[in-house]
């Protein structure tokens, strides 16, 4: 068993299938181009980034009993990222992320997550039996919280004195999840990570760009709001601070899928470091240009 973590990343922890289009694609085109397997998930992502900066998260997760499973939890940990606290009692297969990105961006998608779903709030358990901590001793660190959970599971840890020291940094997953985390806009220790579609989302209205976005989602209860606009600037915004706005280089994308985990990793790290705010946005939007940028990296097959 691992030392008590000050880092956990909690939600989807499954296996990335991403096929890489050398063309840009219309429905129904059938194109040669590269399938890539690899770790996957938000939780996930952004744990091994964290790792790749030097840090040592753990991550919180459901992962199936099965030889996916198996493969998963195996390359998770060669990859620097503590997997103690799983919750693999539920009768469902690992879990499962599909894409096709092509030049531009991503295709489509879909994310079977349903083992995480299944596990709902019980994957809270070692936060709140005295593992990690409990009621009356909370476990002091940061935990970043994906939208993958189920919304019972985010309204929980909003309420929960378990969660009372926790600084939390928040990522909705998709626009289609992001009104998932509507119980967490009123929480203190909460910052929230977003791109502008899930803005969009979690306000009911259409944001012109970043810097409308964040200081709509601050008006709505949240402490302080960081969002991306894809190769447009990017914003924050905080309570009894000015709004800060910064340029992404402009760069040719190879792959996107993960960008914002690989942004939000770099931004927790640089302020774990002691950076500014501004010094802070510069890294994370650097972080995610280089990701962009970056030669896909082939994975596994599964064992």
């Amino acid at each position: 068993m691992s030392q008590t973590p000050r880092i956990i990343c909690l939600g989807a922890m499954l296996w990335d299938v991403i096929g890489h289009s050398p063309v840009i694609l219309r429905i129904g085109d059938d194109v040669a181009g590269r399938i890539h397997q690899r770790p996957g998930g938000v939780a996930l992502n952004v744990a091994v980034a964290l790792a790749r900066h030097g840090l040592a998260p753990s991550i919180i997760s459901a992962v199936g009993r099965d030889s996916p499973g198996e493969a998963l939890i195996a390359e998770t940990r060669a990859l620097g990222v503590a997997t103690d606290w799983l919750w693999r009692d539920g009768p469902l297969p690992t879990d499962l992320y599909m894409a096709i990105e092509a030049p531009g961006g991503l295709v489509a998608a879909i994310a079977d997550a349903h083992g995480l779903e299944a596990a709902g709030p019980a994957i809270l358990a070692p936060l709140q039996d005295g593992r990690l901590g409990d009621a009356t001793r909370p476990w002091d660190g940061t935990l970043v919280v994906d939208g993958n959970l189920t919304l019972e599971t985010l309204a929980l840890i909003a309420r929960d004195p378990c969660f009372a020291r926790a600084s939390l940094r928040i990522v909705p997953a998709s626009p289609d999840k992001a009104e998932r985390l509507a119980p967490l806009l009123g929480h203190d220790n909460a910052i929230f990570h977003i791109n502008r579609a899930e803005a969009e989302a979690l306000a009911g209205r259409a944001l012109a760009d970043s810097i409308e976005a964040a200081e709509a989602i601050r008006a709505m209860g949240a402490a302080r709001v960081i969002v991306t606009d894809g190769p447009r600037p990017a914003a924050e915004a905080a309570r009894n601070a000015a709004t800060i706005c910064q340029t992404p280089p402009t760069v040719a994308a190879r792959h996107v899928t993960g960008a914002g985990d690989s942004f939000l990793a770099a931004h927790l790290a640089a302020e774990l470091s002691g950076a500014l705010p501004a010094q802070a946005l510069d890294q994370a939007i650097r972080a995610a240009a280089s990701h962009i940028t970056a030669s896909p990296v082939p994975g596994k097959d599964i064992a």
